[in-house]
């Protein structure tokens, strides 16, 4: 009779507490899977940074403008590589409901200090040419079906043009795409001078200033020596790396690395104890067989391998069908029109795979290392005298 025969017969002798135990595990992997894979998206502008490019923004508030004079000012410091600027704009594409999230920015910079967007050269220089010319991210485009040619029209929730409305025309004149899947594809980019000629107000200022340095152990230098030239100035900088930025930038939902965390946490932990509960209590019933199959010649630590493989077993039962199902959610609500503006590298990586697989093991490992240590430890006359 086989070690394998023996906990299969086991683990399926109580059908009903199988499938509650299977149950429970499912349910805190299935959070484990959604919850881990929606993290890595607001993770994915912090590890997707690149370690030589600073952000500048207002000292007061990333919303507050800067002097666009401050540009050349800066791209003349020393161990500045490339200096580019930027504007939020504020898109949506015929409703409300559907944001494009847009910026108005440096047609001929902008691309040269975020390298790590790839885009053909001649839709590039198509774009540069193009005073209405719109460059759309992969994402966005796919979610709108847009394609180069097209002729939209945009809208911004916050400036007006100067003939009234709020709506802008554009030509899509090209598609950029990311030079790995955790670079963030959405949105669209319009020329800046465009954007600010037409608009109702100011011309003399923009949102922030992206720049990237020569090397990254200067980083620290060139952004103090940034800081230092503006300060005491009506428009006073803070300069920071742009994996800095996008964690400053994501904390104003709230600390949502840890909301999650604490949820996972949480249910792993009511599992292990219902889990381990479960275990103890199916080696308590069995007390008087463990004895039986010791006298029959099975040793402590076979005993102790077959208790703790029928744990094993349970927790990857139901946790390979609770990521399997989160795979299945996330897969398909990284389609819907609805998550992609909101969150456009959403993806079940294969991270959460193998984080999942290990955290299985280690769930079958602890709820049934004491059960298993019990029944290795049971001692065969005082078992078989219990009745």
């Amino acid at each position: 009779m086989s070690d394998l025969y023996l906990v299969f017969k086991n683990l399926t002798r109580n059908k009903l507490r199988l499938i509650l135990s299977c149950f429970a595990i499912f349910i805190a992997f299935l959070l484990f899977g959604v919850l881990g894979s929606v993290q890595k998206v607001f993770d994915s502008g912090e590890e997707a940074s690149s370690d030589t490019r600073l952000m500048v923004v207002n000292k007061i508030n990333f919303t507050q403008p800067l002097p666009i004079a401050y540009v050349n000012k800066i791209k003349a410091i020393e161990g500045v590589a490339s200096v580019t600027y930027a504007n939020w704009f504020g898109g949506y594409y015929k409703e409300q409901k559907n944001m494009v999230p847009t910026f108005a920015v440096d047609q001929d910079t902008y691309f040269e200090v975020y390298n790590n967007f790839v885009v053909d050269p001649a839709q590039l220089q198509e774009w540069q040419n193009t005073r209405t010319g719109l460059m759309v991210g992969r994402v966005t485009a796919n979610q709108w079906g847009w394609k180069v040619g097209d002729k939209i029209s945009l809208s911004s929730n916050i400036f007006s043009q100067k003939t009234g409305g709020q709506t802008w025309e554009f030509n899509i004149v090209g598609i950029f795409d990311g030079e790995n899947p955790q670079v963030d594809t959405s949105g669209a980019l319009l020329h800046y001078k465009y954007f600010i000629e037409t608009q109702t107000f100011g011309s003399d200022w923009v949102g922030w200033i992206p720049l990237n340095t020569t090397e990254a152990a200067l980083n620290d230098s060139v952004a103090n020596a940034i800081d230092e030239q503006f300060a005491n100035s009506p428009a006073e900088t803070k300069t920071s790396t742009e994996a800095q930025f996008a964690k400053a930038f994501i904390e104003q939902l709230g600390n949502i690395g840890f909301i999650l965390t604490s949820v996972v946490s949480a249910a792993f932990f009511t599992i292990l104890m219902i889990v381990a509960n479960t275990m103890a209590l199916a080696v308590s019933e069995r007390t008087n067989e463990i004895a039986v199959l010791k006298t029959l010649g099975f040793s402590a630590k076979r005993i102790f391998g077959q208790v703790l493989s029928e744990s094993l077993l349970l927790s990857i039962i139901g946790g390979l069908f609770g990521l399997g199902l989160a795979a299945l959610l996330v897969t398909g609500a990284s389609q819907a029109p609805q998550l992609k503006s909101f969150l456009p590298t959403l993806m079940f990586p294969t991270e959460i795979w193998l984080k999942g697989f290990a955290y299985m093991l280690l769930l079958g490992f602890v709820t049934g290392f004491f059960p298993a240590y019990n029944a290795m430890k049971l001692n065969t006359i005082d078992a078989l005298n219990r009745s």
